[in-house]
């Protein structure tokens, strides 16, 4: 009964127009239904028509009528009163609106926010698909006509109930092209969405549309971050349903306008992880623009790094591109005079990087032809990166020219040498320092450096024959008789230890001499320490553990055990005289 008053109530002011009042009333009737307020919002016949219920309370108050109908017909009560009061007959009517009549205008806003107040309301109450469907369309048609843009979008990007075919002319007649993209988006409608971001975003660009920042702080949107165009927000909000679609030729299709207005979401579209089937790399990259390198390089990256793509087209094509960016960046480098500092300064980190994204991948993947790589690049002066290439084909002497003639980097040409592993590559190195050739003089600091950190083990008369009669004595005469003194020192320790290693063998074999050649004395008494029989006249063994066996016991159990159950193998036993004593 509370909530049939609570209704009736609610209906009552509502003719009233005391609209706030009457939503309040609504609120608390847990009766009433949602669709009892869709008649005043759109008029009959409608699509939600057969919902609205008909209940006893409906015969109490005027019948249900569109919202502008209501106000006019409470104005004109309101002159009506207005005339008897003036006539000096009372009425009902109250009397703030008597002294301060209201505005239809103000009147008609006051009912649609308190009619939203109402329906959002019922959107968290329990209802069925219909109904909920008329919910969130009429909220939509009130939303429009206060002209809520943000509370429009963000209904159309939330998950909602909207028929579309009911707002989207709607929308689209009233230049609301933004909401209907979110509403397309959230309905699965990806190509109309798309359709929509794409054109907003190529009118932004031509000035033919109002930018975002431009509009008031009423207007703004409150997803928005910062200060981006209206542009870069079309750009965004496509990028966020590509990113989601497993359409290929959809994502193909919209790739290019984002990709001009920014790189960096069309990197995030093509690695997305959120689609459920990927995209297929040959025809991802048959559409990349090929002006926009960054773009390849980044997917190819992903690709190859992330998903473990092992063909190796894919990989050199990585390569290739790496290459072609190295070699304009050293270019660009080097041209740095036409340049102020501040220009060069801020260039040199994303060279630096470059380079070093180019020489990681050339050491890590075995996959890409380096022959073609080394094509590309056999002009420039990206030394390191020819090195990594050579030594990929196995060229060592060239690698050695690159390391220590060219980069003049004595610390990684010793350290390839010792990568090698041959003492022959040390000698080599040696050559490469006496004789650079090409017009360069010989590198004895270089060649002085590496006989003081490798010439032990080098052969010294090698070293000797390849030494330059032009090489200063002061600066390797300390390092070849420290060499020859290691030498010298090298080969007496061997032959200590050789002859230590002889008399440990002597007497090894000495020890064994005598434990076989021991004197054993049996009696009478003397028992198999295994089956526990007299021996007598039998043959017999003894284990070093000194336990004597029958000849048939130890046929039994072998010599890794002993007749007392001692296992060698397992647990074996010294002796005082087996030592080497000398």
């Amino acid at each position: 009964m509370i909530s049939f008053v609570h209704a009736q109530l609610g209906f009552l002011l509502f003719f009233d127009l005391r609209f706030k009042d009457a939503v309040n009333h609504f609120l608390l009737s847990e009766t009433m239904q949602p669709a009892e307020i869709f008649p005043f919002i759109m008029q009959d016949p409608n699509r939600w028509s057969d919902l609205v219920p008909r209940k006893r309370y409906w015969g109490l108050h005027a019948p249900p009528k569109p919202l502008e109908e209501v106000i006019d017909d409470g104005l004109v009560t309101l002159q009506q009163a207005l005339f008897l009061k003036k006539a000096g007959v009372d009425t009902v009517v109250d009397e703030d609106f008597l002294s301060n009549p209201p505005s239809r205008a103000d009147l008609l806003e006051l009912a649609i926010r308190n009619i939203i107040r109402y329906l959002c309301a019922s959107r968290e109450k329990d209802l069925s698909s219909a109904e909920m469907e008329g919910v969130d369309t009429l909220l939509m048609y009130l939303y429009r006509a206060l002209n809520f843009v943000d509370d429009m979008e963000k209904l159309a990007s939330s998950q909602n109930s909207c028929v579309v075919e009911e707002l989207e002319s709607l929308l689209d007649d009233s230049g609301h092209l933004r909401t209907l993209a979110f509403l397309y988006g959230s309905k699965g409608m990806c190509s109309k969405s798309l359709g929509i971001w794409r054109m907003l975003a190529r009118n932004y660009s031509a000035g033919l549309w109002k930018d975002h920042t431009s509009l008031s702080e009423t207007d703004s949107l409150e997803t928005l971050v910062g200060k981006m165009s209206g542009e870069e927000i079309a750009a965004v909000e496509a990028s966020k349903i590509l990113q989601a679609s497993s359409d290929q030729d959809l994502v193909l299709e919209h790739l290019g306008w984002v990709a001009d207005i920014d790189q960096e979401l069309a990197i995030a579209i093509l690695t997305s992880e959120m689609r459920e089937k990927q995209l297929s790399p040959e025809k991802v990259v048959a559409a990349i623009d090929p002006e926009k390198v960054g773009i390849h390089q980044r997917y190819m990256q992903w690709l190859i790094e992330e998903q473990g793509c092992d063909e190796p087209h894919y990989h050199t094509s990585y390569a290739l591109s790496l290459s072609k960016s190295a070699m304009d960046a050293v270019h660009s480098e080097s041209n740095y005079g036409e340049k102020n500092n501040k220009e060069f300064d801020s260039d040199m980190p994303f060279i630096y990087l470059l380079r070093e994204r180019l020489q990681l991948f050339l050491q890590a993947s075995d996959l890409y032809d380096p022959e073609e790589v080394l094509d590309v690049i056999s002009e420039s002066e990206l030394w390191l990166e020819k090195a990594i290439l050579y030594r990929k084909m196995g060229q060592e002497n060239i690698v050695l020219q690159i390391l220590a003639l060219k980069l003049e980097d004595s610390e990684a040409a010793e350290q390839y040498c010792a990568e090698i592993g041959r003492d022959d590559a040390y000698i080599q190195l040696l050559d490469l320092y006496l004789d650079p050739k090409n017009g360069k003089g010989p590198m004895f600091t270089a060649a002085v450096r590496l006989l003081h950190n490798h010439g032990e083990s080098l052969d010294p008369l090698q070293v000797l024959e390849r030494l330059s009669a032009d090489m200063p004595l002061q600066l390797a005469s300390d390092t070849i008789l420290r060499m020859l003194r290691a030498r010298v020192h090298h080969h007496r320790q061997g032959q200590i230890v050789h002859n230590l290693s002889r008399a440990t063998n002597l007497d090894a074999r000495l020890a064994r001499l005598e434990e076989r050649s021991r004197h054993v004395q049996l009696t009478d008494e003397s028992i198999c320490d295994s089956c526990r029989a007299r021996l007598g006249t039998k043959l017999f063994v003894m284990y070093p553990d000194d336990s004597v066996v029958c000849y048939r016991c130890y046929r039994n159990q072998g010599d890794s055990a002993s007749g007392r159950g001692r296992n060698f193998r397992k647990s074996a036993i010294f002796k005082q005289s087996w030592l080497v004593s000398r």
